[in-house]
Protein backbone atom coordinates (compact mmCIF):
# COMPACT_ATOMS: atom_id res chain seq x y z
CA UNK A 1 0.00 0.00 0.00
CA UNK A 2 1.08 3.45 -0.91
CA UNK A 3 0.03 4.87 2.26
CA UNK A 4 1.46 2.35 4.00
CA UNK A 5 5.32 3.35 4.42
CA UNK A 6 7.45 6.04 4.56
CA UNK A 7 11.07 5.80 2.51
CA UNK A 8 12.04 9.12 3.18
CA UNK A 9 12.08 8.94 7.12
CA UNK A 10 14.92 5.60 6.51
CA UNK A 11 17.21 8.04 7.76
CA UNK A 12 14.91 8.70 11.23
CA UNK A 13 13.92 5.16 11.01
CA UNK A 14 17.71 4.51 11.53
CA UNK A 15 18.66 7.17 14.22
CA UNK A 16 15.89 6.17 16.15
CA UNK A 17 16.63 2.70 16.50
CA UNK A 18 19.94 2.72 17.19
CA UNK A 19 19.28 5.51 19.87
CA UNK A 20 16.85 3.20 21.34
CA UNK A 21 19.25 0.49 21.25
CA UNK A 22 21.62 2.25 22.89
CA UNK A 23 19.12 3.74 25.71
CA UNK A 24 18.08 0.10 26.26
CA UNK A 25 21.69 -1.12 26.71
CA UNK A 26 22.11 1.39 29.50
CA UNK A 27 19.06 0.29 31.29
CA UNK A 28 20.41 -3.09 31.13
CA UNK A 29 23.81 -2.38 32.16
CA UNK A 30 22.43 -0.32 35.22
CA UNK A 31 20.55 -3.06 36.26
CA UNK A 32 23.68 -5.91 36.07
CA UNK A 33 25.42 -3.86 38.08
CA UNK A 34 22.83 -2.60 40.88
CA UNK A 35 20.27 -5.64 41.00
CA UNK A 36 21.84 -7.74 43.84
CA UNK A 37 21.78 -4.69 46.39
CA UNK A 38 18.43 -3.36 45.30
CA UNK A 39 16.08 -6.33 44.46
CA UNK A 40 18.40 -9.46 44.44
CA UNK A 41 17.87 -12.36 46.57
CA UNK A 42 19.73 -10.80 49.42
CA UNK A 43 18.62 -7.21 48.23
CA UNK A 44 16.54 -4.38 50.03
CA UNK A 45 13.78 -5.11 48.43
CA UNK A 46 13.84 -9.02 47.47
CA UNK A 47 12.59 -10.59 44.24
CA UNK A 48 11.36 -13.55 45.75
CA UNK A 49 9.91 -11.73 48.43
CA UNK A 50 7.58 -9.70 46.40
CA UNK A 51 6.70 -12.40 43.55
CA UNK A 52 5.52 -14.34 46.88
CA UNK A 53 2.80 -11.50 47.40
CA UNK A 54 2.50 -10.15 43.73
CA UNK A 55 0.51 -12.45 41.02
CA UNK A 56 1.59 -13.18 37.83
CA UNK A 57 -1.11 -11.26 36.72
CA UNK A 58 -0.59 -7.99 38.55
CA UNK A 59 3.38 -7.81 37.34
CA UNK A 60 3.87 -10.24 34.62
CA UNK A 61 7.32 -11.09 33.88
CA UNK A 62 9.85 -13.87 33.70
CA UNK A 63 10.81 -13.99 37.50
CA UNK A 64 7.23 -15.25 38.09
CA UNK A 65 8.39 -18.29 36.79
CA UNK A 66 11.78 -18.74 38.27
CA UNK A 67 14.26 -16.39 40.45
CA UNK A 68 17.52 -17.12 41.23
CA UNK A 69 20.19 -13.82 41.06
CA UNK A 70 22.32 -15.98 38.44
CA UNK A 71 18.98 -15.97 36.24
CA UNK A 72 18.74 -12.29 37.06
CA UNK A 73 22.03 -12.00 36.04
CA UNK A 74 21.58 -13.95 32.72
CA UNK A 75 18.52 -11.70 31.66
CA UNK A 76 20.28 -8.24 32.12
CA UNK A 77 23.32 -9.44 30.43
CA UNK A 78 21.55 -10.68 27.58
CA UNK A 79 19.87 -7.89 26.90
CA UNK A 80 22.70 -5.84 27.35
CA UNK A 81 24.30 -8.17 24.48
CA UNK A 82 20.80 -8.08 22.40
CA UNK A 83 21.14 -3.97 22.48
CA UNK A 84 25.11 -3.90 21.70
CA UNK A 85 23.99 -5.73 18.89
CA UNK A 86 21.27 -3.72 17.26
CA UNK A 87 23.31 -0.52 18.02
CA UNK A 88 25.93 -2.42 15.51
CA UNK A 89 23.22 -2.90 13.19
CA UNK A 90 22.32 -6.49 13.56
CA UNK A 91 18.41 -5.76 13.14
CA UNK A 92 19.07 -4.29 9.39
CA UNK A 93 21.75 -7.28 8.95
CA UNK A 94 18.89 -9.95 9.46
CA UNK A 95 15.40 -10.73 7.93
CA UNK A 96 12.08 -8.40 8.87
CA UNK A 97 10.88 -11.29 10.77
CA UNK A 98 13.82 -11.49 12.99
CA UNK A 99 14.26 -7.77 13.69
CA UNK A 100 11.00 -7.46 15.23
CA UNK A 101 11.72 -10.62 17.51
CA UNK A 102 14.94 -9.17 18.10
CA UNK A 103 13.18 -5.90 19.89
CA UNK A 104 10.35 -7.97 21.35
CA UNK A 105 12.92 -9.78 22.93
CA UNK A 106 14.25 -7.09 24.46
CA UNK A 107 10.74 -5.62 25.61
CA UNK A 108 9.94 -8.59 27.41
CA UNK A 109 13.46 -8.73 29.15
CA UNK A 110 13.06 -5.80 30.48
CA UNK A 111 9.49 -5.79 31.17
CA UNK A 112 10.40 -8.81 32.89
CA UNK A 113 12.96 -6.56 35.35
CA UNK A 114 10.43 -3.22 35.96
CA UNK A 115 7.57 -5.48 36.84
CA UNK A 116 10.02 -6.89 40.11
CA UNK A 117 11.79 -3.56 41.22
CA UNK A 118 9.40 -2.01 43.21
CA UNK A 119 10.55 1.20 44.59
CA UNK A 120 13.69 0.97 42.37
CA UNK A 121 12.12 0.83 38.93
CA UNK A 122 8.73 3.16 39.93
CA UNK A 123 10.28 5.93 37.51
CA UNK A 124 8.54 7.28 34.59
CA UNK A 125 11.53 6.70 32.38
CA UNK A 126 10.68 2.91 32.61
CA UNK A 127 7.53 2.84 31.23
CA UNK A 128 8.12 5.37 28.36
CA UNK A 129 11.03 2.72 27.35
CA UNK A 130 9.41 0.10 27.43
CA UNK A 131 6.43 1.54 25.47
CA UNK A 132 9.04 3.07 23.40
CA UNK A 133 11.03 -0.43 22.59
CA UNK A 134 7.98 -1.80 21.96
CA UNK A 135 6.66 0.33 19.28
CA UNK A 136 10.47 0.19 17.86
CA UNK A 137 10.02 -3.40 16.79
CA UNK A 138 7.60 -2.03 14.24
CA UNK A 139 9.69 0.35 12.68
CA UNK A 140 10.81 -2.73 10.72
CA UNK A 141 14.68 -2.32 9.01
CA UNK A 142 16.18 -2.18 6.01
CA UNK A 143 14.79 -4.19 3.93
CA UNK A 144 11.05 -2.61 4.10
CA UNK A 145 10.34 1.53 4.11
CA UNK A 146 9.44 3.02 7.34
CA UNK A 147 5.45 2.17 8.17
CA UNK A 148 3.79 5.65 8.34
CA UNK A 149 1.85 4.44 11.45
CA UNK A 150 4.65 3.40 13.60
CA UNK A 151 5.97 7.10 12.60
CA UNK A 152 3.19 8.70 13.52
CA UNK A 153 2.33 6.56 16.79
CA UNK A 154 5.65 7.61 18.11
CA UNK A 155 4.72 11.58 17.51
CA UNK A 156 1.37 10.89 19.75
CA UNK A 157 3.98 9.44 22.51
CA UNK A 158 6.08 12.45 22.31
CA UNK A 159 3.23 14.43 22.78
CA UNK A 160 1.88 12.74 25.39
CA UNK A 161 5.24 13.06 27.00
CA UNK A 162 6.01 16.48 26.81
CA UNK A 163 2.04 17.80 27.07
CA UNK A 164 1.58 15.93 29.84
CA UNK A 165 4.42 17.81 31.53
CA UNK A 166 3.25 20.92 30.32
CA UNK A 167 -0.30 20.24 31.97
CA UNK A 168 0.85 19.05 35.23
CA UNK A 169 3.20 21.86 35.82
CA UNK A 170 0.48 24.44 34.58
CA UNK A 171 -2.19 23.05 36.99
CA UNK A 172 0.32 22.12 39.87
CA UNK A 173 2.86 24.30 41.79
CA UNK A 174 2.13 28.42 41.62
CA UNK A 175 5.68 29.09 40.78
CA UNK A 176 5.20 27.89 37.10
CA UNK A 177 2.68 30.31 36.89
CA UNK A 178 4.35 33.37 38.15
CA UNK A 179 7.25 31.94 36.65
CA UNK A 180 9.71 31.67 39.50
CA UNK A 181 9.97 27.69 39.73
CA UNK A 182 13.69 27.87 38.22
CA UNK A 183 14.99 30.10 41.03
CA UNK A 184 14.66 26.58 43.07
CA UNK A 185 14.52 23.68 40.22
CA UNK A 186 18.53 24.04 39.67
CA UNK A 187 19.32 23.38 42.72
CA UNK A 188 16.85 21.52 44.33
CA UNK A 189 16.42 18.94 41.71
CA UNK A 190 16.97 15.43 42.27
CA UNK A 191 20.37 14.89 41.36
CA UNK A 192 22.16 18.25 40.04
CA UNK A 193 25.09 17.76 37.25
CA UNK A 194 28.38 19.58 37.12
CA UNK A 195 26.97 22.56 35.13
CA UNK A 196 23.64 23.26 37.62
CA UNK A 197 25.37 25.64 40.23
CA UNK A 198 25.91 27.44 37.08
CA UNK A 199 22.56 27.26 35.64
CA UNK A 200 21.15 28.26 39.54
CA UNK A 201 23.10 31.44 39.70
CA UNK A 202 22.04 32.14 36.62
CA UNK A 203 20.11 35.98 36.19
CA UNK A 204 16.53 36.12 37.13
CA UNK A 205 14.90 37.24 34.17
CA UNK A 206 16.68 34.68 32.28
CA UNK A 207 15.13 32.04 34.95
CA UNK A 208 11.40 33.74 34.21
CA UNK A 209 12.59 33.56 30.33
CA UNK A 210 13.10 29.30 30.95
CA UNK A 211 10.15 28.81 32.51
CA UNK A 212 8.13 30.54 29.99
CA UNK A 213 9.99 28.65 27.34
CA UNK A 214 9.02 25.69 28.95
CA UNK A 215 5.26 26.19 28.99
CA UNK A 216 5.81 27.31 25.16
CA UNK A 217 8.09 24.35 24.37
CA UNK A 218 5.63 21.47 26.19
CA UNK A 219 1.93 23.00 25.71
CA UNK A 220 2.35 24.30 22.33
CA UNK A 221 4.97 22.96 20.81
CA UNK A 222 3.98 19.38 20.45
CA UNK A 223 0.65 20.41 18.18
CA UNK A 224 3.32 20.81 15.61
CA UNK A 225 3.90 17.28 15.67
CA UNK A 226 0.46 16.59 13.89
CA UNK A 227 1.02 19.58 11.34
CA UNK A 228 2.13 18.68 7.75
CA UNK A 229 5.61 19.29 6.60
CA UNK A 230 8.36 20.92 7.27
CA UNK A 231 6.19 22.26 10.29
CA UNK A 232 6.67 19.01 12.40
CA UNK A 233 10.50 18.57 11.70
CA UNK A 234 11.01 22.39 13.25
CA UNK A 235 8.43 21.43 16.17
CA UNK A 236 10.62 17.99 16.38
CA UNK A 237 13.97 20.43 16.28
CA UNK A 238 12.91 22.66 19.21
CA UNK A 239 11.95 19.66 21.62
CA UNK A 240 15.38 18.02 20.98
CA UNK A 241 16.64 21.96 21.27
CA UNK A 242 15.20 22.05 25.06
CA UNK A 243 15.68 18.60 25.91
CA UNK A 244 19.49 18.83 25.49
CA UNK A 245 19.25 22.26 27.20
CA UNK A 246 17.55 19.95 29.85
CA UNK A 247 20.84 17.39 29.62
CA UNK A 248 22.87 20.03 30.38
CA UNK A 249 21.32 21.25 33.56
CA UNK A 250 20.96 18.19 35.21
CA UNK A 251 21.13 14.02 35.43
CA UNK A 252 17.31 12.58 34.78
CA UNK A 253 19.22 9.58 33.47
CA UNK A 254 17.64 8.68 29.98
CA UNK A 255 14.53 10.61 29.59
CA UNK A 256 15.83 13.18 28.13
CA UNK A 257 17.71 11.44 26.04
CA UNK A 258 14.77 8.99 25.33
CA UNK A 259 12.53 11.89 24.11
CA UNK A 260 14.95 13.24 21.70
CA UNK A 261 14.97 10.12 20.14
CA UNK A 262 11.49 9.32 20.05
CA UNK A 263 11.02 13.87 18.54
CA UNK A 264 13.50 12.34 15.58
CA UNK A 265 10.81 10.20 14.20
CA UNK A 266 9.30 13.27 13.13
CA UNK A 267 12.06 14.98 11.25
CA UNK A 268 11.75 14.51 7.58
CA UNK A 269 16.08 15.47 7.15
CA UNK A 270 15.60 16.88 3.94
CA UNK A 271 13.62 19.91 5.01
CA UNK A 272 16.73 20.25 7.22
CA UNK A 273 18.36 20.94 3.86
CA UNK A 274 20.56 17.51 4.60
CA UNK A 275 22.55 15.86 1.90
CA UNK A 276 20.13 12.74 2.12
CA UNK A 277 19.67 10.58 -0.43
CA UNK A 278 16.89 8.99 -1.19
CA UNK A 279 16.05 5.26 -1.24
CA UNK A 280 13.82 2.37 -3.16
CA UNK A 281 12.06 -0.54 -0.84
CA UNK A 282 10.25 -3.14 -2.53
CA UNK A 283 6.58 -4.42 -1.29
CA UNK A 284 6.12 -4.61 2.52
CA UNK A 285 4.56 -8.11 3.42
CA UNK A 286 1.44 -8.42 4.26
CA UNK A 287 1.78 -9.87 7.87
CA UNK A 288 3.58 -6.83 8.61
CA UNK A 289 1.62 -4.47 7.40
CA UNK A 290 -1.53 -6.62 9.21
CA UNK A 291 0.98 -5.98 12.53
CA UNK A 292 1.61 -2.69 12.54
CA UNK A 293 -2.25 -1.59 11.66
CA UNK A 294 -3.36 -4.00 14.49
CA UNK A 295 -0.62 -2.00 16.70
CA UNK A 296 -2.36 1.12 15.62
CA UNK A 297 -6.02 0.06 16.79
CA UNK A 298 -4.63 -1.17 20.61
CA UNK A 299 -2.66 1.97 20.94
CA UNK A 300 -5.52 4.15 19.88
CA UNK A 301 -8.27 2.12 22.61
CA UNK A 302 -5.36 1.83 24.92
CA UNK A 303 -5.42 6.15 24.57
CA UNK A 304 -8.59 6.50 26.34
CA UNK A 305 -6.99 6.55 29.78
CA UNK A 306 -4.09 8.55 29.00
CA UNK A 307 -6.66 11.21 27.21
CA UNK A 308 -9.27 10.99 30.17
CA UNK A 309 -6.34 12.07 32.69
CA UNK A 310 -5.15 14.62 30.52
CA UNK A 311 -8.01 16.40 30.28
CA UNK A 312 -8.72 15.51 33.97
CA UNK A 313 -8.75 18.29 36.65
CA UNK A 314 -7.34 15.52 38.68
CA UNK A 315 -4.35 14.69 36.43
CA UNK A 316 -1.48 12.64 37.79
CA UNK A 317 1.90 11.94 36.72
CA UNK A 318 3.95 8.77 35.66
CA UNK A 319 1.23 6.30 35.43
CA UNK A 320 1.13 2.82 33.43
CA UNK A 321 -2.67 1.86 33.23
CA UNK A 322 -1.38 -2.10 32.45
CA UNK A 323 0.79 -4.38 33.87
CA UNK A 324 2.46 -4.21 30.32
CA UNK A 325 3.64 -0.77 30.68
CA UNK A 326 1.86 0.59 27.23
CA UNK A 327 0.18 3.74 26.27
CA UNK A 328 1.19 5.58 29.68
CA UNK A 329 0.65 8.65 30.95
CA UNK A 330 3.72 10.71 31.92
CA UNK A 331 4.69 14.50 33.53
CA UNK A 332 7.02 15.91 36.12
CA UNK A 333 7.80 17.91 38.47
CA UNK A 334 4.51 19.53 39.25
CA UNK A 335 5.84 21.12 42.39
CA UNK A 336 8.99 22.67 42.92
CA UNK A 337 10.85 22.06 45.93
CA UNK A 338 11.92 25.69 47.81
CA UNK A 339 14.95 24.03 49.70
CA UNK A 340 16.93 20.65 49.73
CA UNK A 341 17.05 18.36 52.31
CA UNK A 342 19.81 15.61 52.03
CA UNK A 343 20.23 12.54 54.66
CA UNK A 344 23.92 12.25 55.51
CA UNK A 345 24.87 8.42 56.82
CA UNK A 346 27.26 8.08 58.84
CA UNK A 347 29.34 5.22 61.05
CA UNK A 348 31.82 4.83 63.55
CA UNK A 349 33.84 2.04 64.63
CA UNK A 350 33.75 3.28 68.48
CA UNK A 351 32.33 0.11 70.55
CA UNK A 352 29.83 3.18 72.75
CA UNK A 353 28.90 6.05 71.13
CA UNK A 354 29.03 9.38 72.74
CA UNK A 355 28.97 13.08 72.18
CA UNK A 356 32.51 12.82 71.33
CA UNK A 357 32.14 9.85 68.71
CA UNK A 358 33.65 10.69 65.39
CA UNK A 359 31.33 10.14 63.23
CA UNK A 360 32.72 9.42 59.32
CA UNK A 361 30.49 9.43 56.36
CA UNK A 362 29.33 7.63 53.28
CA UNK A 363 29.95 9.56 50.01
CA UNK A 364 27.53 8.19 47.29
CA UNK A 365 28.35 8.74 43.63
CA UNK A 366 25.59 10.94 42.55
CA UNK A 367 23.87 12.69 45.04
CA UNK A 368 25.30 15.78 47.22
CA UNK A 369 27.85 14.89 50.02
CA UNK A 370 30.94 16.43 50.48
CA UNK A 371 30.29 20.05 50.13
CA UNK A 372 33.70 20.56 47.69
CA UNK A 373 33.03 17.95 45.03
CA UNK A 374 31.33 19.50 41.88
CA UNK A 375 28.53 17.15 41.14
CA UNK A 376 29.23 14.58 38.73
CA UNK A 377 27.34 13.83 34.88
CA UNK A 378 25.91 10.23 35.27
CA UNK A 379 23.06 10.46 32.76
CA UNK A 380 21.79 8.54 31.23
CA UNK A 381 23.18 6.42 33.42
CA UNK A 382 20.91 5.47 36.42
CA UNK A 383 22.21 5.58 40.33
CA UNK A 384 18.68 4.44 41.73
CA UNK A 385 19.97 4.23 45.33
CA UNK A 386 21.18 8.05 44.88
CA UNK A 387 17.63 8.83 43.63
CA UNK A 388 15.67 7.09 46.41
CA UNK A 389 18.20 9.24 48.65
CA UNK A 390 16.69 12.31 47.09
CA UNK A 391 13.11 10.99 48.18
CA UNK A 392 14.20 10.10 51.75
CA UNK A 393 15.25 13.37 52.11
CA UNK A 394 11.83 14.44 50.99
CA UNK A 395 9.78 11.80 53.51
CA UNK A 396 11.26 9.37 56.03
CA UNK A 397 7.48 7.18 55.29
CA UNK A 398 8.53 6.67 51.87
CA UNK A 399 11.66 5.27 52.19
CA UNK A 400 10.75 3.47 55.07
CA UNK A 401 10.34 -0.09 53.33
CA UNK A 402 13.94 0.04 52.24
CA UNK A 403 16.07 2.74 54.38
CA UNK A 404 17.03 0.35 57.27
CA UNK A 405 17.76 -2.57 55.20
CA UNK A 406 20.16 -0.53 53.71
CA UNK A 407 21.29 0.80 56.45
CA UNK A 408 21.67 -2.99 57.90
CA UNK A 409 23.91 -3.70 55.03
CA UNK A 410 26.16 -0.90 55.80
CA UNK A 411 26.54 -2.38 58.98
CA UNK A 412 27.80 -5.98 57.76
CA UNK A 413 30.02 -3.78 55.05
CA UNK A 414 27.99 -5.77 52.40
CA UNK A 415 30.30 -5.79 49.01
CA UNK A 416 27.00 -5.30 46.86
CA UNK A 417 25.68 -2.71 49.10
CA UNK A 418 29.10 -0.80 49.02
CA UNK A 419 29.87 -1.01 45.43
CA UNK A 420 26.41 1.37 45.12
CA UNK A 421 28.57 3.86 46.87
CA UNK A 422 31.58 6.26 46.30
CA UNK A 423 33.40 5.84 49.23
CA UNK A 424 33.57 3.22 52.19
CA UNK A 425 34.86 4.91 54.71
CA UNK A 426 35.43 1.37 56.93
CA UNK A 427 37.49 -0.85 54.61
CA UNK A 428 38.86 -3.44 56.73
CA UNK A 429 35.47 -4.01 59.25
CA UNK A 430 32.27 -3.14 59.51
CA UNK A 431 31.00 -0.01 61.57
CA UNK A 432 29.91 -0.48 64.90
CA UNK A 433 27.17 2.01 64.55
CA UNK A 434 25.48 4.00 61.38
CA UNK A 435 23.12 7.24 62.03
CA UNK A 436 21.86 9.24 59.81
CA UNK A 437 20.91 13.06 60.01
CA UNK A 438 19.33 15.76 57.74
CA UNK A 439 20.87 18.35 56.31
CA UNK A 440 19.85 21.89 54.56
CA UNK A 441 22.13 21.49 51.51
CA UNK A 442 22.29 25.17 49.21
CA UNK A 443 24.22 26.21 46.79
CA UNK A 444 26.96 28.69 47.88
CA UNK A 445 27.08 31.83 45.74
CA UNK A 446 30.37 33.08 44.07
CA UNK A 447 31.88 34.31 46.95
CA UNK A 448 31.66 31.98 49.32
CA UNK A 449 32.94 29.80 46.08
CA UNK A 450 35.75 31.83 45.74
CA UNK A 451 36.69 31.92 49.34
CA UNK A 452 36.17 28.40 50.36
CA UNK A 453 36.41 26.20 47.01
CA UNK A 454 32.89 24.61 48.48
CA UNK A 455 30.14 24.03 45.80
CA UNK A 456 27.52 24.04 48.49
CA UNK A 457 27.18 24.55 51.93
CA UNK A 458 24.94 22.83 54.50
CA UNK A 459 23.10 23.17 58.05
CA UNK A 460 22.56 20.34 60.47
CA UNK A 461 18.32 19.90 60.99
CA UNK A 462 17.91 16.64 62.54
CA UNK A 463 18.24 13.37 63.83
CA UNK A 464 16.88 11.39 61.03
CA UNK A 465 18.03 7.78 62.25
CA UNK A 466 19.40 7.62 65.82
CA UNK A 467 22.38 5.41 65.84
CA UNK A 468 21.56 1.83 65.31
CA UNK A 469 23.85 -1.56 65.62
CA UNK A 470 22.58 -5.02 64.08
CA UNK A 471 21.41 -5.57 68.04
CA UNK A 472 19.31 -2.72 67.42
CA UNK A 473 17.72 -3.59 64.25
CA UNK A 474 16.86 -6.67 66.30
CA UNK A 475 15.11 -5.45 68.82
CA UNK A 476 13.02 -2.96 66.80
CA UNK A 477 11.63 -6.13 64.71
CA UNK A 478 14.29 -6.84 61.90
CA UNK A 479 16.31 -9.63 61.47
CA UNK A 480 19.77 -9.43 61.69
CA UNK A 481 22.73 -10.92 59.82
CA UNK A 482 23.98 -13.49 61.67
CA UNK A 483 26.54 -12.27 63.98
CA UNK A 484 28.66 -8.88 62.69
CA UNK A 485 30.91 -11.07 60.04
CA UNK A 486 31.59 -9.04 56.28
CA UNK A 487 28.19 -10.78 54.71
CA UNK A 488 25.00 -9.85 53.29
CA UNK A 489 21.88 -9.80 54.74
CA UNK A 490 20.04 -13.50 54.72
CA UNK A 491 17.89 -14.26 52.00
CA UNK A 492 14.55 -12.50 52.90
CA UNK A 493 16.10 -9.50 53.88
CA UNK A 494 15.35 -7.65 56.57
CA UNK A 495 12.00 -7.99 58.03
CA UNK A 496 9.54 -6.31 60.35
CA UNK A 497 7.75 -8.82 62.91
CA UNK A 498 5.08 -11.15 61.71
CA UNK A 499 2.12 -9.92 60.45
CA UNK A 500 3.79 -6.05 59.26
CA UNK A 501 4.57 -6.98 55.48
CA UNK A 502 6.34 -3.95 53.52
CA UNK A 503 3.17 -2.88 51.03
CA UNK A 504 3.57 -2.71 47.34
CA UNK A 505 5.76 0.40 46.42
CA UNK A 506 3.77 3.45 45.30
CA UNK A 507 4.97 5.02 42.38
CA UNK A 508 6.97 8.08 43.17
CA UNK A 509 5.06 11.09 44.07
CA UNK A 510 7.02 13.79 41.61
CA UNK A 511 9.61 13.14 38.81
CA UNK A 512 12.35 14.69 36.43
CA UNK A 513 11.13 17.20 34.17
CA UNK A 514 9.38 16.13 31.00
Amino acid sequence: MDWFAAPEYWLSRLLVQRLLAAVYLTGFLAAAAQFRALIGADGMLPVPRYTARVSFRQAPGLFHLHYSDRFFAAVAWTGAAVSAGLVAGLGDAVPLWASVLLWALLWVLYLSIVNVGQTWYSFGWESLLLEAGFLAAFLGNDDDAPPVLVLWLMRWLVFRVEFGAGLIKLRGDSCWRDLTCLRYHHETQPMPGPLSWFFHHLPAPLHRVEAAANHVTQLLVPVGLFLPQPVATYAACVIVATQLWLVASGNFAWLNWLTITLALAAVDPTRLGLPVHPRTYGGTPGWFEAVVIALAVVVAVLSYWPVRNLVSRRQVMNRSFNRLHLVNTYGAFGSVNRIRQEVVVEGTDEPTVTRHTVWREYDFKGKPGDVRRLPRQYAPYHLRLDWLMWFAGISPAYARPWFLPFVARLLTNDPATLRLLRHNPFPDAPPTHVRATLHHYRFTDWRELRETGAWWHRTPLHEYLAPVTIDTLARSGYRPPLGRRTRSVPVDGLRRRPGHPPGPAPHHPIGPPG
